[in-house]
């Protein structure tokens, strides 16, 4: 068989979900609290360990059961070693060239993608793949974690827009809207290039325009008038698209340049807002894909939701009145262990469902 048995999956999975824990302990050392040594000694890559090891290896495993071939799977495989390895203390480079193959063979699966299906959608996946690996490259090779984030951003961010944009298609998008996304892409891509020039001005633009876009076109407005499952991936999208257009106003005013007050804010209605939202409302479609497990429909996949937005109220307003958000940051991060958590309690109950 080409493809790889969803059992010989879940460790790929498991890998991912340790860079996951691992960040965010890490950040909440940065925040001043307590943790076990490992994850506070690896404090400085919070960053690269949710995005790079964890939504690298969730990405790429996604990517790889898609395409359905064996050589796909070292992309997750690579970039969850990278985070354990962060997370054990090994030297950084370790990390960083498992990072950058991951992200190489990311690439080449987006491409094999696009070979099968060449559309602009599968054209802005391999640009997110070629972020998160010029990225990678740029930390290997000397470059500091705050301006690699941009590349590794752009990563999800185009990640998240060409998916959606795949969806249009069920819509009668008109071809002008398509060339705006288009440019928008192209403003995104020149503005991480452009960041250390002009504090992330142009990048936050291109945030703010692609939020607009998303609530405009995105068929998230039609499945609000749905039942159960759909609506509720509908109000994570549209709740996810206006925490991005806060991070691009407060990127316009220079927020995501590194030591700007306001950064904390910016990034964290990114990562959390947009992008967790984003991973709340596709968990109970893409998991059951991915590992071939059974996730009935929940109203209690609402409690994570309401309670992420609720904890990112709580942070942002924190950083905007100048305040350590230490608490909020706790929430936050209790947040993300009760999605977990309420998404392993549906697949259980999936299984006791299930048919002899």
């Amino acid at each position: 068989m080409a493809d790889l048995p969803p059992p010989a999956r879940l460790p790929l999975l498991l890998l991912g979900m340790l860079s996951l824990l691992g960040g965010l302990l890490a950040g909440l050392a940065r925040l001043g609290w307590s943790v076990p040594a490992p994850a506070a000694e690896a404090a400085a890559f919070h960053g690269p360990l949710m995005i790079a090891a964890f939504f690298g290896t969730v990405v790429s495993l996604e990517r790889a059961v898609a395409l359905g071939r064996r050589w796909a799977y070292l992309a997750p495989l690579a970039a969850g070693l990278s985070g354990v390895l962060l997370l054990a203390g090994q030297a950084p480079w370790l990390s960083q060239v498992l990072g950058c193959l991951g992200a190489l063979v990311l690439l080449a699966a987006s491409i094999q993608a696009l070979r099968r299906q060449l559309a602009l959608h599968a054209q802005v996946l391999v640009l997110g793949a070629l972020c998160w690996l010029l990225a990678s490259l740029y930390w290997l090779f000397g470059g500091d974690t705050a301006s690699a984030s941009y590349g590794w951003l752009l990563f999800l961010i185009l990640t998240i827009a060409g998916e959606r944009l795949e969806l249009t298609r069920f819509l009668p998008t008109p071809a002008a809207a398509k060339q705006v996304f288009s440019a928008i892409v192209a403003l995104l891509l020149a503005g991480g290039l452009l960041s250390a020039v002009d504090a992330g001005r142009v990048f936050a633009l291109g945030l703010l325009l692609l939020a607009g876009w998303l609530l405009r076109y995105d068929i998230a407005r039609r499945n609000l008038a749905a039942d159960a499952l759909p609506r509720f991936v509908a109000i994570c999208l549209l709740a996810g698209y206006l925490w991005l257009a806060l991070a691009g106003l407060l990127g316009l005013t220079g927020a995501f340049a590194p030591g700007q007050p306001w950064r904390d804010a910016a990034l964290h209605a990114l990562g959390l807002g947009f992008i967790f939202s984003m991973v709340i409302g596709h968990a109970p479609i893409i998991f059951p894909a991915v590992m071939r497990v059974r996730i009935p429909w929940s109203p209690l996949f609402y409690l994570p939701l309401v309670l992420l937005h609720l904890g990112l109220l709580l942070r942002v307003g924190a950083v905007l009145l100048g305040r350590l958000p230490a608490h909020a940051g706790l929430f936050n991060a209790a947040t993300l262990g009760v999605f977990v958590l309420s998404l392993l309690f549906q697949v259980w109950r999936g299984h006791r469902r299930a048919p002899a």
